[in-house]
């Protein structure tokens, strides 16, 4: 999902989208992809929006890369989960969905398969990678009961200074979640898909990788990871 307007980063690259926005002499988006790739992924589809040319113009159908990349161009901005009901052909199995913005050095395939032989088998209509930090207060809080279902989704505030689960932007979802959401309308995954899913009773879990989770979105958070990357 990298359609996203990009407004808290843009001071630095007025001009980028941020999936091109070099990231220790490439587009961050290119270390997403070699690093899906190592991990045998093959076949992407970008859901894209503001300046979506760019990032077509430079990833092309991704035979450089010796992957597929095929393309889902949104007319207007439609949010996160707005860009999945918009790419509802491409998604007819479960499939794995990652943030353009966030960067997390997880095992992938191990998430995969925590969903399709535990969390599937249960019911569960998705799968969020999960992310320990010292202090949710910046990201909202993920509370699991002690299966690991997701319960509860708490929104950013400032009296939750303490340490819990966050969600990193990664998801594995099988494609009946489209049904949630309403075609051609602006939605969010995290504020309004997720809380109508756990109010209809339908399951999502948890699972908690381990791996170095940046935001790209913010200044603070480009400059994290090019320290990183160094």
């Amino acid at each position: 999902m990298a359609g996203g307007l990009g407004t808290r980063i843009r001071p630095l690259f007025p001009n980028r989208p941020k999936a091109l926005i070099p990231v220790r002499g490439k587009p961050f988006l290119e270390h997403q992809l070699q690093f899906l790739a190592t991990q045998g992924f093959h076949n992407f589809i970008f859901c894209l929006g503001y300046l979506a040319e760019q990032i077509m113009d430079h990833f092309g159908d991704g035979t450089k890369w010796g992957i597929r990349i095929e393309y889902s161009v949104e007319e207007s901005p439609l949010g996160t989960a707005g860009a999945l009901r918009f790419a509802a052909s491409f998604f007819q199995e479960t499939s794995l969905i990652l943030n353009g913005d966030t960067y997390l050095n997880a095992d992938f395939r191990a998430l995969i398969a925590y969903h399709r032989e535990q969390a599937k088998r249960k019911g569960a209509i998705g799968t969020l990678a999960l992310v320990k930090v010292e202090d949710t207060s910046r990201y909202g809080r993920v509370v699991m009961d002690e299966d690991g279902r997701v319960i509860e989704l708490q929104e950013k505030a400032l009296f939750l200074h303490k340490a819990g689960f966050i969600n990193a932007g990664v998801y594995v979802f099988e494609p009946y979640l489209l049904n949630y959401i309403p075609s051609g309308l602006p939605v969010s995954l995290e504020k309004e898909t997720f809380p109508a899913l756990l109010a209809a009773g339908e399951k999502l879990y948890g699972f908690p990788v381990k791996g170095t989770f940046v935001d790209i979105g913010t200044p603070e958070g480009y400059y994290a990871l090019e320290k990183l990357l160094q």
